[in-house]
């Protein structure tokens, strides 16, 4: 079994909004109790967009994206 990295949230900053649900294209987060949650057996697709739409800064992608020309 593979180990997927996926974006940790901070349950304390998230205000549920759900922006971050409208960008995941792979469907790797969920409302839970109003307040996201990645789903740890989804293949994330590493987009980073959740990171970048959350307006509290709840979501933090533990990888960074680098495109080499």
């Amino acid at each position: 079994m593979k180990m997927i990295e996926m974006p940790v949230i901070d349950q304390a900053k998230c205000n549920g909004c759900g922006l971050c649900l409208s960008v995941c294209s792979c469907q790797a987060l969920v409302l839970v109790g109003n307040v996201v949650t990645a789903v740890e057996t989804t293949d994330c697709g590493w987009c980073t967009l959740c990171e970048a739409v959350c307006p509290t800064g709840a979501i933090r992608c533990l990888y960074e994206v680098v495109i080499e020309e």
